[in-house]
C-alpha cells in the first residue's frame, strides 16, 4: 500500500495522503508501459513513481510518472494521477506552476471519470490539446514506442 507524502510549493510543505487501491493501479502500470515505451532510448530517463523532482529553487514535485532528458535532469513530461480526495494540488496547484515553467509535457490522468487530458506547452502556456477516453490511445510524438488504450489503462 501506498504511504503519505511530502511535496513542498513554493517553501511551503504539502502532506498529500496515500493514494487510494485504483490510483495506484493507474500508476503502475502507466509506469509499466512507459518503460517498454522509452527501452532503447537513450536521451530519455524515466523516474521512479513519486521520484523527487525539484522544479525550481523551493518547489519540488513527485509526479506520479515523470520523465526526464538524459543530458540534465529537466523534467519534459510529467503525468499525475489524480485522487479524488486530494485533487486540487494536482489539477490548479501543480499544473498553473508546470504552465509556469513551460513543461513540454502534461498528463492528467483521471481514474475518476477514466480519461486522460494531454497539454502541450506553447507560446501562451499549457494547451489542452486532447482530452482522451474509451477506445482512444494514449500516445506521444516523442515516444513513438510508447501506446496504450484508454480502455487498457484503466481496465479493472
Amino acid at each position: 500500500m501506498a504511504e503519505a507524502y511530502e511535496e513542498i510549493v513554493n517553501g511551503e510543505s504539502l502532506l498529500r495522503p496515500a493514494p487510494d487501491r485504483r490510483h495506484e493501479i493507474v500508476c503502475d502500470r502507466l509506469h509499466s508501459l512507459m518503460a517498454n515505451g522509452v527501452t532503447g532510448i537513450s536521451t530519455t530517463r524515466l523516474l521512479p513513481p513519486r521520484s523527487v523532482v525539484q522544479v525550481r529553487a523551493g518547489t519540488i514535485f513527485r509526479p506520479d510518472l515523470a520523465l526526464v532528458t538524459a543530458a540534465n535532469g529537466r523534467l519534459f513530461l510529467a503525468a499525475e494521477v489524480i485522487d479524488a480526495k486530494d485533487h486540487q494540488i494536482d489539477t490548479v496547484i501543480k499544473k498553473a506552476i508546470y504552465e509556469e515553467l513551460n513543461l513540454p509535457r502534461l498528463w492528467m490522468v483521471d481514474p475518476r471519470y477514466d480519461n486522460v487530458e494531454i497539454y502541450q506547452s506553447g507560446p501562451y502556456g499549457l494547451a489542452l490539446k486532447r482530452i482522451l477516453a474509451c477506445r482512444e490511445m494514449l500516445q506521444e510524438s516523442l515516444l513513438p514506442a510508447f501506446t496504450v488504450s484508454i480502455q487498457n489503462l484503466f481496465r479493472s
